[in-house]
């Protein structure tokens, strides 16, 4: 597949880009971006979350009452049957993170790749700069290449700060750099926005 670089006027630069067979041509495997998807997500979670068990709820352990003679037995007000009581079984500290081998999620990450070029979802636009971080600039450039509308994923070959800054408060719109790109960032997004250059540190990465 051969797609047109823009600029961000929207013009075609005259240069061409023969997409890498090895990158965005590959049969997709489904199953590796699931597994690849839940490994992302799992990986976010802070596993902080916990509630108190009967032996840390700060109560009297005094017997309410006598064991026979009437009434219910309760040991105590640490009891879950209680308010303030103790939690049964609640959530403990944890750790939910997952690992997968580089070969699958290589794998994960081309393939949604190739589901975006072949989906035609997938613009390249010549490296640019910006002088300050100027949101209404970057919504101009969206809209001049046809990239706005819904979810954006902007790639960039390298960090840029003012790029970055001007992109922070569009809800729509993530601008990450290649080496932060993985496939959850790509399947969640409509559309990928490619800066010259990134196709190039792909294939380089090749293994």
């Amino acid at each position: 597949m051969e797609l047109s670089v823009l600029k961000i006027d929207g013009s075609e630069s005259g240069k061409k880009i023969v997409l890498d067979e090895r990158i965005f041509g590959i049969k997709p495997n489904d199953h590796a971006i699931y597994l690849d998807v839940v490994q992302y997500l799992a990986n976010q979670r802070q596993g902080t979350a916990k509630t108190k068990d009967r032996s840390e709820v700060a109560y009297s352990t005094k017997k309410l009452g006598p064991q026979k003679g009437g009434g219910a037995r309760h040991g105590s007000l640490k009891s879950n049957i209680f308010v303030g009581g103790g939690r049964v079984f609640g959530p403990k500290p944890r750790d939910y993170r997952k690992k997968q081998n580089k070969k699958l999620k290589q794998l994960a990450r081309f393939s949604a790749l190739t589901y975006k070029a072949q989906e035609n979802k997938i613009v390249f636009v010549e490296p640019f700069t910006m002088e300050a971080p100027k949101t209404k600039e970057f919504l101009q450039i969206l809209s001049a290449i046809k990239a706005g509308g819904r979810k954006v994923l902007f790639v960039l070959p390298e960090n840029s700060a003012n790029i970055y800054l001007s992109s922070r408060n569009l809800p729509e719109v993530k601008v990450i750099t290649v080496d932060e790109i993985n496939t959850y960032t790509i399947m969640n997004a409509h559309s990928l926005v490619l800066v010259d250059g990134v196709q190039d540190i792909l294939a380089a990465r090749i293994k």
